[in-house]
């Protein structure tokens, strides 16, 4: 078996009730407090920009050591995840990877959703 279906065969198919989110909510819900908008694209993608409000947690850690990963999930609580990606298909893993650990986790899709709803974008200094 390749490593791809492998790793894919750990998560359940898709479709497997992740709330999908408009960028504009997810912002309204992170403006209130009541979310955590979450990038888990990869550092060298954050170098074309990031939702302003978002933290920085690439797939990779949270499938590796999770050194960013678990500081976070200690202090986010009861509020949703709200996750984007390039594309959507990151986020939709990490959704799922997170309700099974019982956290509460949507899917706001791709970063061009933020983009495209002229919500505010920043470049991070370093991509960390």
């Amino acid at each position: 078996m390749s490593i791809l279906k492998s790793i894919f065969s750990l998560f359940p198919p898709a479709g497997s009730g992740m709330r999908r989110i408009g960028a504009v909510e997810a912002a309204h819900l992170v403006g209130e407090g009541k979310a955590v908008l979450v990038d888990v694209r990869e550092p060298a993608e954050w170098e074309s920009g990031v939702a302003k409000s978002a933290q920085l947690l690439p797939f990779s850690d949270l499938t590796g050591r999770r050194r960013r990963w678990a500081p976070f999930l200690k202090r986010v609580g009861e509020r949703e995840i709200i996750l984007y990606c390039h594309s959507g298909s990151r986020c939709s893993l990490v959704g799922r990877m997170l309700a099974r650990e019982g956290f509460k986790a949507a899917s706001m899709g791709s970063f061009r959703a933020w983009t495209g709803a002229d919500l505010p974008v920043t470049r991070p200094e370093t991509a960390r």
